[in-house]
């Protein structure tokens, strides 16, 4: 199967895990903390100014208490060392109902990440599906499950074709629908999928239309999902990277005042995380920062089941 090599196979988890909609309430979540020999990479790595050590650690840990007092479990990962990237756990990986795939991340300084979580994933007892090799090369952050059987892959600088190519052959049950996405600033400050759009029920997602490939506006539109609309002032800002910690209920960066009240007028509940440190300078929200694990199954607010 091309772009693909398989892992050993572990025994299925006793307890439910991640589930391919994004909606459910977030019962089980992976981070990995930073730390202070992380820091000197921020330049190497292209983060926008040089963090606090102290200030990343406090945000750090602020964020997962939020996301204890929300229900979920945080699973605190060791990582990859001496890289911040690392704190974005939702690029190595794309989690299933299935199991876990280990990604093979565009940015190169990113590569040996997957395989870092891997003993992380066998404690969590989270079955491992196998590994993208090369020329394969796709980032969590370009994928989007609609549904269970719909997997977007957004087409970047990160996601190659070579990728799309591998995820098609790893879920050979799913309609994966590969979209182009925008150029913009180029290679350094490369957009994800997730950069544009984030789903808070099985008909909502937030998002900023004026970047969204035609393709996956008419998908949306075909559909019946509407799109709560990001200004363009708050676009640069992270307005669109919102975690959903359950249907209408999301988690975001501190600010985007305008885009919390159009969530509000449409019935979505918005807390938020003070990232200064470990969102501002590194480019990377709450989507970024969080893999879920576990989703509970619910039927949602919206007009389909999750």
């Amino acid at each position: 199967m091309p772009g693909i090599e398989y892992a050993r196979r572990v025994r299925p988890p006793p307890r439910p895990y991640a589930r391919p909609v994004n909606v459910g309430p977030l019962q089980r979540v992976l981070v990995r903390p930073p730390r202070a020999e992380d820091v000197p990479s921020w330049r190497a790595l292209g983060w926008r100014a040089e963090p606090d050590p102290a200030g990343l650690a406090e945000e750090h840990e602020a964020l997962c208490a939020l996301l204890e007092d929300g229900g979920a479990e945080v699973v605190r990962a060791e990582g990859r060392p001496g890289s911040l990237d690392a704190i974005y756990t939702y690029d190595p990986l794309l989690v299933t109902d299935a199991g876990a795939l280990l990604l093979r991340p565009g940015k190169p300084q990113r590569r040996d990440e997957p395989e870092a979580f891997l003993g992380e994933l066998l404690r969590a007892e989270i079955p491992v599906l196998g590994a993208l090799e090369e020329p394969a090369l796709a980032e969590g952050g370009d994928t989007l499950w609609l549904d269970e059987r719909t997997l977007v892959v957004g087409r970047s600088y990160r996601t190659n074709d070579e990728g799309v190519e591998a995820l098609q052959a790893a879920f050979p049950a799913a309609d994966v629908i590969a979209v182009d996405l925008p150029h913009l600033r180029g290679r350094g400050e490369v957009l994800h999928l997730l950069s544009l759009l984030s789903p808070l029920d099985v008909d909502l997602v937030v998002g900023y239309p004026p970047l969204m490939p035609v393709r996956l506006v008419e998908l949306l539109e075909r559909r019946e999902i509407r799109i709560v609309e990001v200004p363009d002032a708050e676009f640069g800002t992270m307005g669109p990277n919102v975690l959903a910690l359950g249907p209408r209920v999301g988690l975001a960066l501190e600010g985007n005042d305008t885009t919390r009240k159009r969530l509000a007028k449409a019935g979505v509940e918005v807390l938020v995380y003070k990232g200064d440190e470990i969102s501002r300078k590194g480019d990377g929200g709450p989507t970024c920062l969080t893999q879920p694990l576990a989703r509970r199954r619910v039927d949602s607010g919206g007009s389909r089941s999750s």
